[in-house]
């Protein structure tokens, strides 16, 4: 009889149940002895998957931008001005919401405040559409289309782009650069110095942050005399996307290992850039592209460039408070987590992925 037997024994005379087929699978994957030519393959094979998304998601938020929900004044009775307002609706493709002001100044101060990307003064003796080529410049592209679809309306632009950057990229490709650095950077150094110590692993991000933030910022200021650059705030701005960008990456070295790269890629190329609204302005993104614009660190970066350079007087806090919120709590992952790092490895079996392809 076993009701007398120790529910141990019980336990050791049930055999235990295989593996699920899934499960077995992952585990005799994980298992398997890669050869250098199978790994070269396998990573071969990720990398064009990776492109390929890279290309889908900028060809479908960047390679076609056509409005979307672009806020927009009016001045005056639209009704009695049938005209000019149908005619700023066409080149809108009908995407225009309006929104009514007393007067002109309140409308221009609204463009001001970047509360609207223009707006459209019909009480004047020749209606006049103003807009703000340095708050988005491929809406401003859009609405002055309206040139060819009725010339009784002239275009006024209240906030335009510098001479040296007429298409307004400037500020896309500073904001790229930086973070392209922040991350590069932090694989080369696993890859061809190996684990620093943990105090010089902070110095080493935190001098990264400052040191190529502030060098960016006198290279494409006074330097190359591109943009009129608020030293102190792009070097602050700069200094905290690159230490998101870093410090992210070293979270996903330590979390993951030898696929670090691929949440890194994702996070910070993928959605980051193609959101950001530097290519291409948020109206004229897909609703989620523009979403994720103002709350990721690569759009908060454009967005506080952008008010740093040419809304001087008004500029907005949401921004810097995203991306400092950012850097501080990415930053702080990594500390946490890496707080053993050897340890860690050594249970999960887990190396960067440069250094591995290295070895190999």
């Amino acid at each position: 009889m076993t009701r007398g037997r120790p529910a141990t024994f019980l336990a050791s005379a049930v055999p235990d149940a295989p593996p699920a087929p899934r499960r077995r699978r992952l585990l005799e994957l994980r298992g398997h002895p890669w050869t250098p030519a199978e790994r070269a393959l396998l990573i071969s094979l990720v990398a064009i998957a990776m492109g390929s998304l890279f290309v889908t998601t900028y060809s479908l938020a960047l390679g076609d931008p056509i409005p979307r929900h672009i806020n927009a004044a009016i001045v005056g009775d639209g009704g009695a001005h049938s005209g000019p307002v149908d005619s700023t609706e066409r080149v809108a493709r009908g995407k225009l919401d309006f929104h009514r002001y007393s007067s002109l100044p309140a409308a221009l101060h609204a463009i001001d405040l970047q509360n609207v990307y223009a707006a459209l003064d019909v009480a004047s003796q020749r209606p006049t559409l103003y807009v703000a080529s340095a708050a988005g410049a491929s809406v401003a592209r859009v609405l002055q289309t309206i040139a060819t679809v009725d010339r009784t309306v002239r275009v006024r632009d209240t906030h335009p782009l510098s001479v040296h950057d007429p298409s307004g990229l400037n500020i896309f490709y500073l904001m790229l650069v930086t973070t392209i650095v922040g991350f590069l950077t932090v694989f080369q150094v696993r890859a061809n110095v190996g684990e620093l110590r943990r105090r010089h692993q902070i110095a080493f991000v935190v001098g990264l942050a400052l040191t190529a933030s502030l060098v960016l910022t006198l290279v494409d200021g006074p330097l190359l005399n591109r943009l009129t650059l608020p030293v102190p705030e792009t070097w602050g701005i700069l200094a905290l996307q690159l230490l998101a960008a870093a410090s992210f990456t070293s979270l996903m070295a330590v979390l993951i290992g030898r696929w670090a790269i691929l949440p890194t890629f994702l996070f910070v190329v993928v959605l980051g850039n193609a959101s950001s609204g530097g290519a291409v302005s948020p109206p004229l993104l897909p609703p989620a592209f523009a979403f994720f614009s103002q709350w990721l660190p690569s759009g908060s970066t454009v967005t506080a460039l952008r008010d740093a350079i040419y809304f001087t007087h008004h500029q907005h806090a949401q921004p810097i408070a995203v991306l400092a919120t950012w850097a501080i709590l990415l930053f702080a992952a990594w500390l946490w987590v890496s707080r053993q790092p050897e340890a860690r490895m050594t249970q999960t079996g887990k190396e960067p992925l440069l250094r591995t392809v290295a070895a190999s």
